[in-house]
Parts: structure tokens; C-alpha cells; sequence
């Protein structure tokens, strides 16, 4: 049973330049989330408005978009090793500029703006090729265990760095952490530079429009694909209530809970990750991925719906373990069955269709909310995610039906990739 049930840290053992990068991803995402930290706290300690901090999110909007979906093209192209080099390098001396407006007497408020734009531009040009590069370093049945040991590094550090940041900026201020986001990064680097270089396959196309639309057309003749972006679209869309949860937490009686209510969704995806070795024993990942999205609406309602704290973050908790699923399932439809000449660019299209959803989603949310209620926001949010879930299962047929073991496009990669080795 706990053989069965436990996680899967093969790919740790097989594979060294996955493990490399595991570990320096680790290390720099840990101080990022830091930063992620120290920002709006240094924003709001320097405006005290409400509306400076939430703009913090809307100004990462458009880089994102644009450099995404650059970044995939890059990322089909160039050495995926050397992207990440240059990226971590670029967000290094990034970090290094709000370190010194921190110092400043008079911390400059456009400095952190421009700063915030530069990161997302950045993390636009990173994530494809991080994404994109993971075929490559492991094989591909031991595709989904490597997920799985991705989002364990991700989850650990968003339920983990948090708290410490709250404790080191109470004590020593937003420049510490700034600071240990910097040593974070060159850390990070040094790692990364024993890792073997990932050059671009013989196949792909150079950097251009007809290429960025080339893996567009790639992405919309393929149906599967289109089910998993409008399932987490659609998820994420209407059912993301994060702006509310300072509302949430007091409207419950319990304002002290507030950071549970963050930490919830993330404690679900843990706990999924601890124990996600079945994954690997579950072919119909179409269908897996549309059972968690509406798990995670239907977690969402009912947290909507009930009004003592601890039932509240319970479904929370659900809902983030049904998101992670979900999650899950994806990553191993996207790394399993496209063309690593097309990783790149599709790996771009992924990033906004993960990004967008929830950005759009806060701002449904709390507009929804303004006019009407904050449970109206949350119950109908949770269940027009359950009604377009079912809608997009129904309306792509070949995603619902997507079986690992016989996906054309699954089995074509298997054998390509067998081929290789």
C-alpha cells in the first residue's frame, strides 16, 4: 500500500542533470518567494493604499503575455540550459536593484513597478524553456514522477518560504530578504553550470513570427491540447477567490486565520504530491484531469457555503489537493506527447493559459463581490467552473478520451524517444 501511495524518487536517483536542476530551482525559488513577500509589504508600508499593492499583479499582465509567448519560441531554438543561465542571471541583478532602492532613505514606489514589469518579463522567458527542458532530462515513462518531485519543490516552498519571510521582514526589514533572494540566485547559478548543455533539436525553427505562429496552429490542431487549456481556464477563471480571502477570513470571525486560508491550497497540493505515485498507474489522464477540475469547483461551492473557519479551510484544502491533480495530470499530457520542436512554443501557450486564468479570476472574483456578495462571488464562481469544465470535456471529445497508452501523439514521442536513448 504505501508502495503504492508514496512518491516516486526515481528520477532523483536516474538522473543527475535532473537532479542538479531540481536542487538550483529549489534554492532560487525559495529566495524568490521571499521576494514575492517583501514587495507588497514594502509597497504598502511606503503607500498604505490598497490599490497600490493590487496593482502589483495587473502591471505583470502584459510583459507575461508578450514574453511567453517569446519565450517559447527561444526556448525551441537556443540551448534551454544557457536560457535558464542567462534568465537566473537577469533576475539576480533585478533582485540586486530592489536590494539597493531598499537601502535608499527614501525607497523609490516607480523603481518597484518597473522592477515588478522586468521580473515578469523575465519569468516569461524562463518558463518555457524550464518547462520544455524536463523531456529532456528524464525518460519518458519517468515523466509524471518528475512532475510530481517539481511541484513537491514548489508547493514546499510556498507553505515554507512565507513564513519565514514574515519573520525575517518583522525583525530586519523588506532588505534581508532582498538580500537572501540575491545569495539565492548565485547559489542557484553555480548549480546550474554543472548541468549538461540541452541544445535545441535539429528540427526546430528559428526565432520568428511564422514560428510563434507555426506552434499556434500546432496547438489548435491538436484538441487534446485545447481541453487542457480551457479546463484550467476555466477553473481558474471563475473559480480563484484569492483577493477575497482577507474578506473571507473576517467575514468567518477569525481575521487571525488569514494566513491559513493561503497556506490551505497548498498543504491539499502537498499532501496529493506525498503520495502520488498512483499517478503513474492511471492512463486516462483526460479524464483525470476533468474529474479534479471539478473537484476543485465543487470544493470551492462549498467552502462558499458554510461559515465556521475550519470547515471553510478544509474545502480549501480539498480544492487545492483537486487542483494539484489536475496539475499533475496536465504536465504529463504537455511533456508526454508533444514534439520537443514544439515544446518551447506550447510550453509559452501553457504558461498563459495557467497565468491568465488566475489573474482574470482574482479580478472576477472580487468584482463579482463588490456588486453583490462575497459568498455570491465564491458559490456561483465554484459552480460555473463545474458547468464549463463538463462543457469543455463534452466539446473535445479527444481530450476526454486521451489514454497515455494510445494517444497518437503519446505514442509517437514514446517511440521517437526510445529510439534516441
Amino acid at each position: 500500500m504505501l508502495k503504492k501511495y508514496g512518491m516516486d524518487f526515481a528520477p532523483f536517483k536516474k538522473y543527475r542533470d535532473f537532479r542538479l536542476v531540481w536542487v538550483s530551482g529549489f534554492i532560487s525559488h525559495f529566495g524568490i518567494m521571499l521576494t514575492y513577500v517583501a514587495l507588497p509589504f514594502q509597497l504598502k508600508e511606503l503607500t498604505n493604499s490598497y490599490l497600490a499593492v493590487g496593482l502589483l499583479g495587473l502591471v505583470e499582465l502584459l510583459p507575461l503575455i508578450i514574453f511567453g509567448l517569446y519565450g517559447g519560441v527561444l526556448a525551441d531554438h537556443i540551448d534551454r540550459r544557457k536560457m535558464l543561465l542567462l534568465t537566473e542571471a537577469a533576475a539576480l541583478l533585478i533582485t540586486a536593484v530592489l536590494l539597493i532602492n531598499a537601502l535608499l532613505p527614501n525607497p523609490k514606489v516607480w523603481l518597484i513597478y518597473f522592477v515588478t514589469v522586468l521580473f515578469a518579463a523575465v519569468d516569461g522567458l524562463q518558463r518555457p524553456s524550464a518547462d520544455a527542458m524536463l523531456p529532456r532530462l528524464v525518460d519518458h515513462q519517468d515523466l509524471p514522477a518528475a512532475n510530481s518531485l517539481l511541484s513537491l519543490r514548489r508547493q514546499f516552498n510556498l507553505i515554507v518560504a512565507p513564513s519565514i519571510a514574515g519573520v525575517l521582514i518583522a525583525t530586519s526589514g523588506v532588505k534581508i530578504a532582498f538580500a537572501l533572494d540575491v545569495v539565492s540566485y548565485l547559489v542557484g547559478i553555480f548549480i546550474l553550470l554543472k548541468v549538461r548543455p540541452v541544445p535545441s533539436s535539429k528540427e526546430s525553427e528559428k526565432p520568428s513570427f511564422s514560428s510563434l505562429v507555426g506552434g499556434l496552429q500546432y496547438a489548435l490542431g491538436r484538441k487534446d491540447l485545447l481541453g487542457t487549456y480551457c479546463v484550467d481556464l476555466a477553473a481558474m477563471f471563475f473559480a480563484f477567490p484569492y483577493a477575497l480571502f482577507p474578506f473571507w477570513a473576517e467575514k468567518v470571525n477569525a481575521p487571525w486565520s488569514l494566513g491559513f486560508f493561503y497556506a490551505s491550497l497548498s498543504v491539499g497540493a502537498f499532501l496529493v504530491i506525498v503520495t502520488s505515485r498512483w499517478i503513474n498507474h492511471v492512463n486516462h489522464h483526460g479524464r483525470a484531469i476533468t474529474f479534479a477540475a471539478i473537484g476543485w469547483g465543487a470544493a470551492i461551492t462549498l467552502a462558499g457555503l458554510v461559515d465556521n473557519v475550519w470547515w471553510v479551510l478544509l474545502c480549501l484544502t480539498i480544492s487545492g489537493a483537486c487542483d494539484e491533480i489536475s496539475a499533475l495530470f496536465r504536465s504529463a499530457v504537455w511533456n508526454q506527447s508533444i514534439s520537443d520542436e514544439y515544446r518551447g512554443r506550447l510550453a509559452g501557450i501553457e504558461l498563459l493559459s495557467y497565468s491568465i486564468g488566475p489573474l482574470g479570476g482574482q479580478a472576477r472574483s472580487g468584482l463579482v463581490a463588490d456588486r453583490t456578495s462575497l459568498r455570491t462571488s465564491v458559490v456561483s464562481g465554484g459552480l460555473l467552473c463545474i458547468g464549463f469544465v463538463m462543457l469543455a470535456a463534452k466539446s473535445f471529445p479527444k481530450f476526454w478520451n486521451y489514454d497515455v497508452t494510445t494517444n497518437e501523439y503519446a505514442v509517437a514521442e514514446r517511440i521517437k524517444r526510445a529510439k534516441v536513448q
